[in-house]
Formats: structure tokens, sequence, C-alpha cells
């Protein structure tokens, strides 16, 4: 018996020896290898968020959606047979504003849905332009199914915001938040009426802020959309996106999608801007925008031969006589680079911030200027380059286009742009522009043909940013057109 224990110890020595001498020699030769346990018991609640008191809990949309659901509506646009919002050619390709709306071939009133937001118990509603555009008749729908006629308060087509008003009292609303404060990555929902499906919630994060998306057709269009990518589909335009505390961030209004579907890219107005928009129109009936009255391009934008030595900011292009800028002293080719404390890096940061100021406010404006950082104290002014405040039948978008007369040039196709001939007195010549200049782009995009420019000059009621060269010279010349 003894021999046997006597073995079998021996044995087990031996062993541990071996495993011992074993695992010496592999952290002699391998020391920086490092063995982890891993606790593989199940994660019952894998997102926490905080309570009232501060304390961790389980993530849980159900309040917030509560909330909001009952300040956000559905509204219904009726228009006559004639009228249609109908996108052509390369918009309704890519970046669908996702207004639901009937076929306008059919030979009956034109009905079109959307969604809107009230952030007033008394009734004011905040929705988009393209939702309420050219309506006879406006119906909302509470998401108790209680209908109301509504009437339009007023319209911003530059940032796509309008402001509705229904007769009723004590309504639950949503107040905007600081959008200023969202931050890349924070979870949002999505509130609206999509496809008619009414009170519809979706969920996500914010995938990006200050997104330009060249949606608004013209150069004076502010983008800065929060995009996110919560599920948005036709009928979620001028819907809500809200915080998890229900506070309202943005106005949901475009969606990115080759077939007008959700493809998960969403875009809001930032509650900054709409909110300045939306207080604006109620109170005076029309927006009173700041100008600095310059002309902005993003860096990679600018060319070459001017070896920026910044890689973020807002490239001054042009600045306009008599105006806000000119007037505190910024120039032509000064890179901005923060407002009021705020990092711009990019033309639409500085669009948003400009455009949530107003006539008369004053903004300190950071700039690179050659490589020397300036500081200067703007006061913003009205397109008349005044402090006045605009008047509701003279809001700045209502500005009279250029007309054929005003042009005061003939164009010609050439191998890379639209050359200006037979130059005369007009909106051209008044700029400093001179026969021969070939035009390249207008509103940041390029042009092929003659009538693409006239088309195009004539469409933008605030003006158009002209981009192109002398021939014989490389050197890219802008000039900003104002209409008559």
């Amino acid at each position: 018996m003894k021999p046997t224990i006597l073995s079998q110890f021996v044995v087990a020595v031996v062993a541990a020896a071996l495993v011992f001498g074993t695992y010496r020699l592999m952290t002699s030769s391998a020391r920086n290898v490092i063995i982890e346990h891993v606790d593989k018991s199940q994660a019952k609640n894998a997102v926490y968020t905080l309570d009232e008191k501060g304390a961790p809990v389980p993530l849980d949309f159900t309040g917030v959606a509560q909330k909001s659901i009952g300040a956000v509506v559905h509204i219904i646009n009726t228009q006559g047979v004639s009228k249609s919002h109908v996108l052509k050619g390369q918009d309704e390709d890519l970046f669908r504003q996702f207004f639901q709306q009937g076929d306008p071939r059919q030979q009956r009133p034109s009905i079109g849905s959307g969604s809107g937001v009230i952030i007033n118990p008394d009734g004011y509603i905040v929705t988009n332009n393209h939702v309420v555009k050219d309506a006879e008749d406006l119906e909302v729908t509470l998401n108790d199914n209680k209908k109301y006629k509504a009437k339009l308060i007023g319209t911003d087509p530059q940032t796509d915001i309008a402001v509705i008003k229904i007769d009723e009292k004590n309504l639950p609303s949503l107040k905007f938040s600081n959008s200023d404060e969202v931050k890349i990555g924070q979870w949002v929902l999505a509130v609206g009426n999509p496809f008619n499906l009414t009170s519809t919630v979706t969920a996500g994060i914010v995938s990006a802020k200050g997104r330009n998306i060249d949606l608004l057709s013209n150069n004076s269009g502010i983008e800065s959309f929060i995009q996110t990518d919560a599920a948005i589909n036709p009928g979620n335009s001028g819907g809500a996106l809200v915080d998890l505390n229900g506070n309202l961030i943005g106005i949901n209004t475009a969606i990115a999608s080759q077939t007008g579907s959700y493809n998960g890219y969403g875009f809001a107005v930032p509650a900054n801007l709409a909110g300045r928009v939306a207080a604006d129109l109620i109170q005076y009936g029309a927006t009173q925008r700041g100008y600095l009255g310059v002309t902005v391009a993003d860096i990679n934008e600018v060319p070459k031969q001017k070896e920026l030595r910044l890689s973020e900011g807002a490239f001054i292009a042009s600045v306009k006589e008599n105006s806000a800028a000119q007037k505190a002293g910024i120039k032509a080719d000064d890179i901005v680079t923060a407002i009021n404390d705020h990092k711009v890096a990019s033309r639409a940061d500085l669009m948003e911030i400009v455009g949530s100021h107003r006539i008369g406010d004053k903004l300190n404006i950071k700039v690179d200027r050659n490589g020397e950082t300036k500081i200067f104290e703007v006061t913003l002014k009205n397109l008349d380059n005044s402090t006045a405040l605009v008047p509701k039948d003279r809001s700045d978008n209502n500005t009279a286009s250029i007309k054929d007369q005003d042009l005061g040039a003939k164009f010609n196709k050439v191998e890379d742009g639209v050359q200006i001939t037979d130059l005369k007195e007009g909106v051209l010549n008044d700029r400093g522009i001179e026969e021969g200049f070939v035009i390249t782009r207008i509103d940041r995009k390029p042009v092929t043909s003659p009538s693409e420019v006239v088309r195009k000059l004539k469409a933008n009621t605030d003006g158009a940013w002209l981009e192109g060269y002398y021939p014989g010279n490389d050197q890219t010349v802008y000039y900003d057109i104002e209409p008559r």
C-alpha cells in the first residue's frame, strides 16, 4: 500500500514541476503576453441613462415618446389641380424633401401631408415651408384625432421653416433646446407621420452636425443640418427630432435616398436656427435675419494657388460695399475660425450661427488673416445695409429677381464654362465684371450652357455667386451678383 501512495506522490511532484517549468519558460520568452479572464455572465441591460436623481437606470424611450407624441401633429395641404411640388432631375434622385404628395396628373385637388410641432400652448405650430407652400387649405390633426383648420403665419424658404396656427388653447407643446450642445453619438427620437401613419416614433443617434447637402436651391439658403440615422420617411417633414429629455433639438426636413424612402440618413434644421425663425415669424410676420454682407466658401473650394494655411474655417470670397462686415474691417481672403467663441469649421457653421441672429445683433468674429489672428465686432444689418427691422410686406423672401433686361450681356458656351460677350449696362457690368469673363460655377455648382446661366441668375431672388476666370489668367475670380 505504501509504495503505491509514494509512487503517486512522486508522479504529482514531477507533474507540478513540469507545469511550473513550462510556465516559467513561456513567461520568460513572452513577458509582454497578458492573459485576461472574461466574465461570461449574461448582460441584462447593456445601455443605461440617468434618472431625475442622477442614478443610472436602463435606457427607456417610453417617457420621452409619450411626452413628444402629443405635441406632434399631422398636416394636410390641399391645393388646386394645377399646382405641384414634385421634384425634378437630380434633386428627385438624390435628396428628396419628404413631403408626401398626391399625383398632380390626376384631375382633382392635389393633397399632400406632412408633420408639425406645437411650440406654444396657444396653437402655434412649426413645420417646413415645403409642407405648407401654396396651400389653399390647411388641416391639422392632433394626436387625439381632433381636427382644426390652420392659418399660415409666415414662411422662410431660406431655412425651409414655416409657422401655422390653430385656434385652440392649453395644448401640449415642446420647447426648443440649445442645439449647440447636441453631441455626435447621442440618442435622439424622430416623431412624425410617415406615409400617413400618425404618431410614429423611431430612435437613433446623431450621426453628424453641420451638414450642407445643397438641398435649398439658392445661394442664400442656410444649410447646417443635424444628421441622424433615426428612421424617417415621406410624411416626416416638419416633425420633431428630440433628445432623451423631450427637448426639441431639430425639425426633420429631408432624407438622403435613391428611392425616396429611408436609407439610413435624415436631416433636421437645428433648434437654434428653427427657433429664431419661428419667433420672428410669430412676432413680426417676417424673418429679421441679420447679414454680414459676404460671400463664403469652404476651404476645399478655394483655389490651391491661394496657399491657405488652414484646413478648417469659412473663407471670405468677397465683401459687399457698406456691409456689416466691411464696416467692421473684415476683408476678402480672411478665414473665419470662430464666432462668439463658437468654432467655425465650414461655410455651413458660419451660415447657421449668423442666420440664428437678428438685425442689430453684435457678433465677435475671429479671423485668420495671412497667419495673424484678428477679432472684429460686427453689428449685423439687413439687406439694405441698415439696422431697421424688416416689415412683413418687405421680408427678405420677397426680393425682386434679376430680369432679362437687367443682365446686360450675351453668353457663349466654351470648353469649361460659359463666356460673357457683348457686355452692356446691367447687373454684371455694375459688379465690375469685364467682357470675356468665363463663368465656371454659379452658387458653387458647375454651369455648362448659356441658358443655364441665364436661368440660374434669374432664379436667385437673393442674388448669385459667380466663380470663373479671365482667359490668359489662371487666377480664380469671384463676383457676388445682387438682384435689382
